[in-house]
């Protein structure tokens, strides 16, 4: 789990951690909570390295 944070960090990743720390200052500026939400959706990608920007919704080939 250690490995899988702190290595194999590529641009998407930092946009991602970039996108939700924008969606979590606005949340707070704006007081529109719900971005939360997404802010962490994002921040959770960004972190753990999952989606389907890092093959995880490709199709294996036979």
């Amino acid at each position: 789990m250690k490995n899988r944070i702190l290595t194999n960090w590529n641009l998407l990743r930092i946009i991602r951690l970039g996108f939700a720390s924008i969606l979590f200052t606005q949340a707070y500026e704006k007081f529109e909570w719900y971005l939360l939400v997404f802010g962490m959706f994002f921040l959770l990608q960004a972190i753990f390295n999952f989606g389907c920007s890092s093959n995880g919704c490709g199709i294996p080939k036979k």
